[in-house]
């Protein structure tokens, strides 16, 4: 028996296949499929326009798969309680759906004045799980049993739906300007769309995950041997679970020959774990986006920002090859691989000594991925305000010379450095005036000097966060944080062979 009109609220979901909002709302009753452009969302200051313009080449993939099936998005600009309200007074309905979602403090704010619209309305409001990510968990005892429990349910495929016909029509796309953003598009961006994510899927499960191991910490090959699927999963067009169950079908289907790729798939399916297992603190500790994991590492970096470093940084003229060349790559294309990340985040931390929070924001920006659980996580572990890890401190000019040691990548995104002799090139401010001359690159001039000596910067930093960590204070507040947000043995290695013969049979309707 219906029960009545159904709205199915896409998010960060933008897909019909595997989608658990929509199929239950499909056989629940008539489907409305909801978007909303929500300006004070987009103000946010990680917001960007290359967000956006992803966004909206996923919705014209969505909107054309729809139309195939008879259906289409109602597409509303404003506030999401406004908009709910505005389309509950002409076609009330009887529920809302949309996947649980774990954004930034914007969006939780959002979600819940929504929560609080139901509540006062009657309408319920379902959210079942899109990621491996438990909502109110206690503590982490048995959340690897439940990721794997949700990894291995069946892929939904796409529903029959019997579409709705309110008298509500959809509103024209804000043009980015007039939501505050910039008009920056970076020129090698992936498009967006599901389409687009199935055809690197396919062609990461079949052909590039062959490089997956030797190739994913080298910026120069990390291009093609990384997956790529990353801002396919953060907007939802791609599933997590069909990812990881099409990636344990390959693993079966791969010969004894192809153990190379094999290895690299099962780090790959690490990877997908790790995802989750991020995104999980910040929905237990929201606070992190913010303040520091470990309170006790309040002040270390906020009084003394240096605005001229984090300038530097911003525009590729640390002086460091390796950390420029990053910069300039990621404005490019909106994506570097994670070794190079991880670096930009510890040369900030470190020899620059910036706070993580703006430099969160900025590379927020900058990344076409970014997942919020993932990225702050990631800052506050790489600038070592958790409390539970290790130090992490990347010296750029080791990395250089260990992931680029014929300087390729360099060379590319450094047009300049193109003529600097191999002996120079990741120290070009050592060289000396004549052979400056000579290949026509003046340091200072035609490109920078490092803008802080990199060696004693880098002890002095190390010193700080290492005289606070052996504070009793600081110690005592380890344990609890661990018991809260740390991993539990016995993850992802021990039964994934295991599940990998389970899924042989499982239909993966894309």
């Amino acid at each position: 028996m219906s029960a009545g009109l159904q709205v199915v609220w896409f998010k960060r979901d933008l897909r019909l296949h595997d989608h658990a909002a929509l199929c239950h709302a499909a056989a629940a009753g008539p489907v409305l499929c909801l978007y909303l452009i929500e300006p004070s969302l987009w103000s946010e200051p990680d917001a960007a326009c290359q967000h956006y313009l992803f966004a909206r080449e996923c919705l014209d993939d969505l909107q054309r798969s729809l139309a195939a099936r008879g259906g289409g998005v109602l597409l509303l600009c404003g506030e999401a309680v406004t908009m709910l309200e505005r389309l509950h007074r002409v076609a009330p309905f009887a529920a809302l759906w949309s996947h649980q979602e774990t954004g930034n403090a914007a969006s939780f704010a959002r979600d819940r004045a929504v929560a609080a619209w139901c509540r006062a309305k009657g309408i319920p409001w379902h959210q079942p799980r899109q990621f491996g990510v438990v909502r109110a968990l206690p503590c982490r005892d048995g959340w690897e049993r439940q990721w794997r429990a949700l990894m291995e349910e069946p892929v939904l495929p796409a529903p029959a739906c019997r579409f709705a016909t309110v008298p509500v029509t959809s509103d024209p796309w804000p043009t980015p300007s007039s939501l505050g953003l910039d008009d920056w598009n970076p020129p090698l961006r992936q498009t967006g769309g599901r389409r687009a994510g199935i055809a690197a899927l396919d062609s990461f499960l079949h052909e590039r995950s062959r490089h997956y191991r030797g190739g994913i910490s080298s910026p120069l090959l990390a291009e093609e041997a990384c997956s790529r699927l990353s801002p396919y999963l953060s907007h939802g067009c791609l599933s997590l679970r069909e990812v990881y169950q099409a990636t344990c079908r390959r693993l079966v289907l791969l010969g004894p020959e192809a153990q190379w790729q094999k290895q690299g798939l099962r780090a790959f399916l690490s990877r997908l774990h790790w995802h989750c297992h991020f995104i999980q603190k910040l929905e237990t500790e929201p606070e992190l986006e913010w303040r520091n994991l470990h309170r006790g590492y309040d002040g270390l970096r906020e009084h003394e920002w240096d605005e001229a470093r984090f300038t530097a940084l911003r525009e590729g003229r640390t002086g460091w090859p390796l950390v420029d060349a990053c910069v300039a790559m990621l404005h490019a294309s909106g994506w570097l691989n994670f070794r190079m990340r991880a670096m930009l985040v510890s040369v900030a931390a470190y020899p620059l000594w910036l706070h993580w929070r703006p430099v969160g924001i900025w590379l927020a920006r900058e990344f076409l991925d970014y997942e919020p659980g993932i990225h702050w996580s990631q800052l506050q572990m790489q600038s070592g305000t958790t409390g539970i890890n290790v130090t992490r401190v990347y010296n750029p000019l080791k990395q250089g010379r260990d992931q680029d040691p014929e300087g390729r990548f360099v060379r590319r995104w450094l047009p300049p450095l193109r003529r600097v002799p191999d002996t120079w090139l990741f120290e070009p401010w050592r060289m000396p005036d004549d052979v400056q001359r000579r290949c026509g690159v003046i340091v200072g001039v035609d490109i920078p000097r490092p803008i802080v000596d990199l060696q004693l910067a880098t002890r002095q930093a190390k010193a700080r966060v290492h005289a606070l960590r052996r504070e009793a204070d600081v110690r005592a507040g380890k344990a609890a944080i661990i018991e809260k947000h740390g991993s539990r043995k016995g993850t992802p290695g021990k039964s994934r062979a295991g599940a990998e013969r389970n899924l042989t049979q499982l239909r993966l309707d894309w």
